[in-house]
């Protein structure tokens, strides 16, 4: 399925197609190793709007990774431009640190109406460095302050950003182990995970085993676990393979939580601004956390991060966190703009009904192509996990993972002009990430192409074999 035509702006300064391979080598060149998206996606955006992206060799390709869940609204959306637009010809400062100035205050005022009332009622806001990993940072240190504690509870499968202690809290052990230390005190627990389930038995079983396990864990005085300053989970794990967390499992968590005074904080980085079919993914379970913790697109495709927090927390003297970048008044005029489409549109509700077809439809695949092993996700934040259906499936009937099959299927999509990327605990997850404004011609693109390769690649793998 192709899909119709679209304006993309021209560039002032257009880049010949002859000089993309110039580019590309000079990247590899000069950029350093620690690249990532660029590895997997050999190609050089030039123009973009809404879900499309034209590379400078004219090819366009539908972007189901929206700037791994930043860009809601998708590409150089009109309500953004034109906040850009109206911001810069205002005057207003664009970097002013933390001084109050209109943008900022009609920025909050635009968050603040979209959280849980509960939650609204008592919240203070702080201005981060504008990443997600220094609001996590930012977190767990108003937490660390209001207890007097240093340790946190973090989760299976979490992923919480690169800097020191959100990388503490993150469960990936390939980003962790050449890391010497760390700046928090950790104890990992299990986070449910159905189709690979710590226990073994998967279902509700499985959610109702891990809650049990981290209550007694915490009460057991020979645990080994000191009381903590905070824990901090995602409802869905993104980079942890799309696996939404059940509703009673949150609400025990809150429980546990609650019971023995340890605040809870809730990365909402990427779930956040309707990606789950909820404005904030808290509300699926209608726990009102501690805190939450939020950037990507908050700043409506420019760089913003927030913590937002109840205020009996709020000990930190002035200049307990600082960032030289806190003020950037384009991405809070951009974010207010955005925040307020998203609920005034209905983008919420469409996400959560998308989704569900986009789900259905992937999970009616199985059958047919059994290296899909598993469907997942919550609103347009979906998983489908790729695997080797004839190794031996363990005792949840999962077979192994096939991270080499994942990856050609993320190059197959490339080829049909399908950009997804992938994810999970080993790398063997299609992630479905596309912007709220899909359309409903583009969904049924992206399923095509999608399912095209993954039978293509599922008949290669069959090949090989016979």
């Amino acid at each position: 399925m192709t899909v119709p035509p679209i304006t993309l702006p021209t560039s002032g300064r257009p880049v010949p197609a002859a000089g993309a391979d110039g580019i590309l080598r000079r990247q590899r060149a000069r950029e350093s190793s620690a690249r990532t998206y660029a590895r997997s996606f050999p190609i050089v955006p030039a123009r973009a709007k809404g879900m499309t992206i034209e590379g400078t060799d004219g090819r366009r390709y539908l972007d189901c990774l929206s700037g791994a869940g930043t860009l809601a609204l998708g590409h150089n959306h009109p309500v953004v431009l034109e906040a850009i637009r109206r911001t810069v010809e205002s005057g207003a400062p664009l970097h002013i640190l933390d001084l109050a100035t209109p943008e900022k205050d009609d920025f909050t005022d635009a968050l603040f109406a979209t959280l849980p009332k509960p939650f609204a009622d008592r919240a203070r806001i702080h201005f981060c460095g504008p990443a997600g990993t220094d609001a996590v940072e930012a977190a767990l240190k108003l937490m660390q302050t209001a207890t007097g504690r240093r340790g946190v509870l973090a989760f299976t499968g979490a992923y919480h950003g690169m800097t020191a202690g959100a990388l503490s809290a993150t469960g990936s052990v390939a980003v962790r182990e050449r890391v010497a230390g760390g700046a928090a005190e950790v104890t990992r627990l299990p986070y449910p995970y159905p189709y690979r389930c710590p226990f073994g038995v998967g279902g509700e079983r499985g959610a109702e085993l891990a809650a049990t396990y981290t209550e007694r864990l915490l009460d057991d005085p020979s645990g080994g676990v000191v009381p903590p300053a905070a824990m901090i989970l995602e409802a869905v794990q993104g980079e942890g393979g799309a696996v939404p967390a059940p509703d009673g499992w949150l609400r025990e968590m809150r429980r546990i939580t609650g019971e023995r005074g340890i605040p809870l904080i809730v990365d909402e980085v990427q779930t956040g601004v309707g990606r789950t079919g909820a404005f904030w993914a808290v509300e699926h379970s209608g726990i009102v956390p501690d805190a939450m913790v939020m950037s990507k697109a908050i700043g409506g495709s420019l760089p913003l991060a927030v913590i937002v927090y109840d205020q009996d927390y709020d000990g930190w003297l002035p200049g307990a966190h600082t960032g030289t970048f806190r003020g950037n008044t384009l991405a809070m005029a951009t974010g207010a703009a955005t925040l307020r489409y998203v609920a005034d549109e209905g983008l919420t509700e469409r996400a959560a009904v998308v989704g569900a077809r986009m789900t259905a439809r992937l999970e009616g695949l199985r059958s047919a192509l059994p290296v899909i092993g598993d469907v997942r996700g919550r609103g347009l934040m979906i998983g489908v996990e790729i695997v080797d259906p004839e190794g031996e499936a363990d005792s949840c009937g999962a077979h192994p993972v096939a991270p080499e099959v994942a990856e050609r299927v993320r190059s197959a999509c490339l080829d049909r002009g399908l950009i997804v990327e992938l994810g999970g605990r080993f790398g063997s997850t299609v992630r479905l990430l596309p912007p709220l404004v899909i359309t409903d011609e583009q969904t049924e693109a992206v399923l095509e192409r999608l399912t095209d390769a993954i039978a293509d690649v599922s008949g290669q793998q069959r090949g090989r074999r016979s």
